[in-house]
């Protein structure tokens, strides 16, 4: 009988194991216990959705039935249609959700197609859909391939699709920028034949904005812009400067992205020496305007800081940590402003600094700032030497800001008014006296007709960068060709925050929580805060071997001696000794460098294998206490339990 028990227990166990799995996949609740909640619907989409005024359809297109589908993509698409469902659940009933599986040579194909929805081969000549299209009334918006490298930004291109589809016309964001943003063409793309592509970011910003260009011989800005964008600015005409002024202190925002040294433009500078072109400028700055609006930046100085170091591979399987390539994470980044209140890590190559002038009234919001271990570095000698040397000479100085929302009333960096193209040289003179050339030009640019703001009118918001090369792919994706398709993995949250920046100064703050789900990269920060303890002294131990080598090449030079006839040197007695003690100091050196990096790996390797024994053995003994407790408990029930006589 007892036997004839267990094959009904096991039964009775399997049926309500898949009971309580219908009933809780059922339940329009859910419990995230993730960090970071990547997935809960973020308060920015219950915003958009709140926000929904007429019913939205959206029509889910994936071929399920379709033989050889990826595992991937199928794990995908379940993970896209219960986020889905999420939304509809929280839509109020203003979103109805239709799930389509377009078979070959079906009407739901061509719908797909008409659509937009983009079919992907696959290796045995069948095609996959997998997108989704929106439509409000006469109006859509299209995910044509939903991309499993991708999926950290999911939420936010789904609750963009809904957000997008309510606006009828986009808001204009004027683009000033020297920056190969769209691709230029340049020397060596013209010898290749290949059209140059356009930087992410900016493909990210058309999905919200349209872009106007601004050139930086303009002497207006365009009519009608929403928000202004400067990137790496140059040769910028002085009646622009005043525009731009103007602008900002009418109540319109402007992002502003300054850098010291400039990677993208060096390296196109060497690309262009290659072909014989003119090298490119390497820093930016607009000292009228920033001085004037009461900031401190200077384009002289990089920013180095050795806690927060990028590992990179720097030849012949070499990893450098760069100081001067900073990369942060969010114990650097400010948490209670909106731009980055929820990113994890920012990259920034060969940054400067800003502040606030003293006696400035206003608000100066930190964003992003350096560990207390950060120094500057000269930009001029970044161009004679490479990258990882540029961190022997850092001296700790203290923290720095490298981002910052600046707010409230601006004054005029313009206080004279509209700047004159040329001082006038024939003047008239005035009863009877010469006139100043330049006070006349300057009273004809502030006639009636020109309006020229002293201070602003009311609060105005400028979002300031000490770096610029943050915002091209280089620094900020990995791009990938999946399925025919062409997709960007994120290395970081530069993307985020350009996209953060832009959507906060526009006034569209309900998409920024949702951005902050774009990482889900963990560093380590004991590991790395290890790694820099041991680099610091590498480095230093390294510096003294190389002032030491220094010093015994320069007595080799000077013990050089004579040359024979036939041009071979002879060794001095002098010589060999200094050979020696070079050979002599170059050994001690290796074997010091050899026994820092071995402290270094064991003390990693003991604290992953620590955590490694520590996450194995942690559930076991919970079950085991567990188990104990619920077994003393039942024999303390059963005899504290009065006994039937």
């Amino acid at each position: 009988m007892k036997f004839g028990r267990i094959p009904l227990t096991i039964a009775l166990l399997f049926v309500g194991l898949v009971a309580v799995n219908y009933l809780a996949s059922a339940l329009p609740y859910r419990v995230d216990a993730t960090a970071e909640h990547i997935y809960s619907l973020s308060p920015g989409t219950h915003a958009i959705l709140d926000k929904l005024e007429e019913p939205v359809r959206l029509d889910f297109y994936f071929s399920a039935s379709t033989a050889g589908l990826p595992i991937s993509i199928k794990n995908y698409a379940a993970r896209v249609q219960e986020m889905l469902r999420q939304y509809v659940r929280a839509s109020h009933g203003h979103l109805e959700l239709v799930v389509t599986d377009p078979k070959p040579d079906t009407p739901a194909e061509e719908k797909a197609t008409a659509a937009g929805v983009a079919g992907q081969p696959l290796s045995n000549g069948d095609r996959v859909y997998f997108g989704l299209v929106a439509t409000l009334a006469d109006q859509q918006q299209v995910i044509a391939f939903f991309s499993p490298q991708r999926e950290q930004f999911l939420e936010y291109d789904l609750s963009q699709v809904i957000y997008r589809i309510q606006q009828f016309n986009r808001p204009k964001l004027g683009l000033l920028t020297s920056l190969p943003l769209r691709g230029a063409m340049d020397m060596m793309a013209m010898q290749s034949g290949r059209m140059p592509r356009s930087q992410l970011v900016l493909s990210e910003w058309e999905r919200s904005f349209e872009i106007v260009d601004v050139q930086a011989s303009a002497t207006e800005l365009p009519a009608g812009l929403d928000a202004l964008a400067i990137i790496h600015p140059q040769n910028v005409s002085e009646k622009l400067q005043f525009a731009i002024d103007q602008f900002l202190l009418a109540g319109k925002p402007v992002f502003l992205a300054v850098d010291p040294s400039s990677r993208t433009m060096a390296d196109q500078g060497q690309r262009n020496g290659m072909m014989g072109g003119p090298p490119p400028g390497t820093a930016s700055d607009l000292p009228k305007l920033l001085g004037g609006w009461g900031l401190e930046y200077k384009p002289a100085d990089v920013i180095g800081d050795p806690d927060n170091a990028t590992p990179v591979q720097t030849g012949a399987g070499v990893v450098s940590r760069l100081p001067i390539w900073i990369n942060l994470t969010s114990a650097n980044l400010n948490r209670t402003a909106l731009p980055t209140s929820q990113l994890r890590s920012l990259l920034f190559i060969e940054p400067g600094a800003v502040a606030l002038k003293p006696g400035s009234a206003l608000t100066f919001t930190p964003l992003a700032t350096t560990s207390a271990q950060s120094g500057t570095v000269p930009a001029m000698t970044l161009q004679f030497s490479p990258p990882e040397e540029a961190g022997k000479d850092i001296t700790a100085s203290g923290s720095k800001t490298i981002a910052a929302l600046v707010e409230g009333k601006f004054k005029s960096a313009f206080p004279d008014g509209l700047p004159a193209d040329e001082p006038a040289k024939n003047v008239a003179p005035k009863d009877g006296k010469p006139a100043d050339a330049a006070k006349v030009a300057i009273k004809d640019a502030a006639k009636p007709g020109v309006a020229t703001l002293k201070e602003s009118k009311t609060k105005s918001t400028l979002i300031i960068v000490a770096d610029s090369d943050w915002l091209m792919d280089d620094y900020s994706v990995r791009r990938m060709s999946f399925l025919g398709m062409q997709s960007a993995e994120p290395l970081n949250d530069n993307l985020a925050f350009a996209s953060n920046a832009i959507e906060f100064l526009s006034g569209s703050q309900d998409l920024i929580s949702i951005r902050g789900k774009a990482s889900s990269d963990r560093p380590f920060t004991v590991v790395r805060r290890m790694e820099a303890e041991a680099q610091r002294q590498y480095q230093e131990r390294l510096t003294a071997l190389e002032a030491r080598l220094t010093e015994v090449q320069n007595k080799l030079t000077e013990l050089q001696g004579k040359k024979t006839e036939g041009n071979r040197l002879i060794a001095t007695p002098e010589m060999e000794k200094a050979i020696d003690e070079f050979q002599k100091q170059e050994s001690e050196m290796r074997g010091e460098r050899r026994q820092i990096r071995a402290a270094l790996r064991h003390g990693i390797e003991v604290l992953e294998n620590s955590l490694i024994v520590i996450n194995l053995l942690a559930p076991a003994v919970i079950v085991i206490l567990f188990g104990l407790w619920y077994h003393r408990q039942r024999r303390h029930s059963a005899g504290s339990a009065p006994k039937v006589p």
